[in-house]
């Protein structure tokens, strides 16, 4: 094999390879520094914010974005532990109506979890408000995370298109390959 034969497969190795790497990172709560927009200060305390959709996936979570418009599972995680000890109201409204389409009412939650379920079918696609607010006698201090619900499609792996790629350049590779021995052996040896 030459060396114009042996740098095409280094190359088409290499290329291959770097087809198989993820192009996107789905990484969630993260170092204790680093911003994480599923997340709510509630007082001096975080609450994490994630949506499940059964229906359409079981296991992906979502935050920002619900790319798919039904019955969705609503969680709010409590990140440290004062928050347990004081009474806390969690709602969810339509924007920019303000429509109210969850609430659970003002009580300890001891476990540090809320689970919600909405058919967001009843509401439609559109922009909605998490609120997560501490309730004090008759004061509260509302803290609150923006998401949207079926206005931005759920991106995919691209696994076929990953594949059709792969497929040709291994075919190129052959018939460089086959071309390049076929050449040789034609060639005429110095003796």
């Amino acid at each position: 094999m030459n060396k114009l034969n042996r740098g095409c497969l280094i190359l088409s190795l290499l290329g291959l390879a770097s087809l198989g790497l993820s192009t996107a990172v789905e990484a969630h709560r993260g170092a204790v520094n680093e911003v994480d927009p599923c997340n709510i200060l509630v007082g001096d305390e975080r609450v994490h914010f994630t949506a499940y959709t059964p229906s359409f996936n079981n296991t992906k979570e979502y935050c920002q974005s619900i790319p798919n418009v039904g019955k969705t599972n609503l969680v709010f995680d409590y990140e440290g532990k004062s928050l347990r000890n004081l009474t806390v109201e969690f709602e969810v409204t339509k924007e920019p109506e303000g429509t109210r389409i969850f609430y659970q009412e003002p009580k300890k939650i001891k476990s540090g979890t809320v689970n919600g379920l909405v058919d967001f079918s009843q509401f439609g696609a559109g922009n909605y408000l998490a609120h997560v607010a501490i309730v004090h006698g008759d004061k509260s201090s509302d803290s609150h995370i923006p998401f949207s619900v079926g206005l931005e499609k759920e991106t995919s792996n691209n696994l076929p298109i990953k594949s059709l790629i792969m497929a040709a350049i291994l075919a190129l590779l052959f018939y460089v390959m086959k071309r390049a021995a076929k050449k040789d052996s034609t060639k005429p040896s110095d003796v």
